[in-house]
């Protein structure tokens, strides 16, 4: 099997696929302390880094995307697979697990 080095602009989503750089989670309470990394909770806001092309209907024709790259998303907490490309930490999801564009 060979090895394939992944960097970010080598993945491109297919159908309504979105790739997603995940924001860092918050290492204190708002009491101020210091949570390990086992007590954070996954984090669910993230930048758009890459979109596929959209779904395909029944008719043959693709149903584009209602987000962009450079929009910060907030989605489902359990959604989509997590990647880690060096020490950034991704997820690739369906355009339905998005659930709001954050501004």
């Amino acid at each position: 099997m060979a090895a394939i080095a992944l960097s970010v602009s080598t993945v491109k989503p297919l159908g309504d696929r979105i790739f997603i750089k995940i924001s860092e989670s918050e290492e204190k309470t708002a009491g101020g302390i210091l949570l390990p990394d086992s007590a954070k909770e996954k984090p669910q806001v993230g930048e758009i880094v890459a979109v596929g092309p959209g779904k395909r209907n029944d008719n043959g024709t693709i149903q584009t995307i209602d987000v962009a790259v450079g929009n910060k998303v907030l989605f489902s907490k359990y959604s989509g697979t997590d990647i880690k490309l060096g020490t950034e930490d991704y997820v690739l999801l369906s355009e339905k697990d998005i659930l709001a564009i954050v501004s």
